[in-house]
């Protein structure tokens, strides 16, 4: 597998990851500059020369993946039998400076109703290194024509078109999503609600719209969805910043991206 497939494959799997690259070479090596290996959790790929340098790089890339927020780093080996290594002696002769470059789960964020302000979110956080997802009941909504300002996205960008139940997207989306509620019917928004709230291993919850109408949604979440009053509070609403008042979509979508950029900050610590 080459190292670009095993990032690939660590991103789909939502897993973590280091990304070790030869950066320099002076002299005798067993790799040439720009060799890379991939360092998982439990697996590697691709391979910087073996030996002595290949196992340290391994055992600082798995540190780093133990590591709250880890930062890339350099590593320098010098190549010759009178260096004491941990893993054995390679004497080739040479110097070798070593990347590594820590490859984090991203963000993921899931946009329920993809309407004026949802496109607006869509296209700022999409400039973002996230997994972003997009679901509507509309087709007309999610045609390549309308989210063609998404084409050059950083983002990974998934669309769900639902005809019938958005809320079944819930179980597919990865564990740790932030979920904003945002679509053109309130109806579907409070059955959203309902079923995030019995969704296990979501992130934020947000819900666009006035205190008069989380009054409504309040009463009916307890009332009628049974859920305590600890379970409610878990919906932000409103979202976004509340210095921001403007009710252009841009400007909410600024407001509530700012705001998930700040809570992506704190998950991070």
């Amino acid at each position: 597998m080459t190292w670009v497939a095993a990032v690939a494959r660590l991103r789909a799997r939502r897993e973590p990851g280091v990304l070790v690259t030869v950066a320099t070479v002076r002299g005798h090596a067993p790799r040439r500059a720009g060799a890379k290996l991939v360092v998982g959790q439990a697996e590697t790929w691709g391979s910087i020369g073996g030996g002595n340098i290949e196992a340290v790089a391994i055992d600082r890339a798995r540190e780093l993946l133990a590591a709250p927020d880890p930062e890339a780093e350099l590593m320098e080996f010098a190549l010759n039998d009178k260096v004491t290594n941990r893993h054995g002696v390679q004497c080739c002769g040479g110097a070798v400076t070593v990347l590594l470059e820590p490859l984090p789960v991203v963000p993921a964020v899931a946009i329920f109703g993809v309407g004026h302000v949802g496109l607006e979110l869509a296209r700022i956080l999409a400039r973002q290194d996230l997994d972003l997802h997009l679901i509507d009941t509309r087709p007309d909504q999610l045609t390549e024509q309308r989210l063609g300002v998404l084409a050059d996205a950083v983002a990974q960008v998934h669309v769900y078109h639902t005809p019938l139940l958005p809320e079944e997207v819930l179980a597919e989306l990865p564990p740790g999503a932030h979920i904003l509620i945002m679509t053109h019917d309130h109806a579907e928004d409070a059955a959203l609600c309902d079923a995030a709230l019995r969704t296990a291993g979501l992130g934020s919850i947000g819900l666009i719209g006035s205190a008069a109408k989380w009054a409504r949604f309040r009463r009916r979440l307890a009332e009628e969805g049974g859920h305590d009053a600890a379970a409610i509070e878990r919906i932000k609403t409103p979202i976004g910043l509340s210095e921001i008042t403007g009710k252009e979509p841009a400007t909410i979508a600024v407001s509530v991206a700012a705001d998930l950029l700040r809570t992506f900050e704190r998950d991070r610590r």
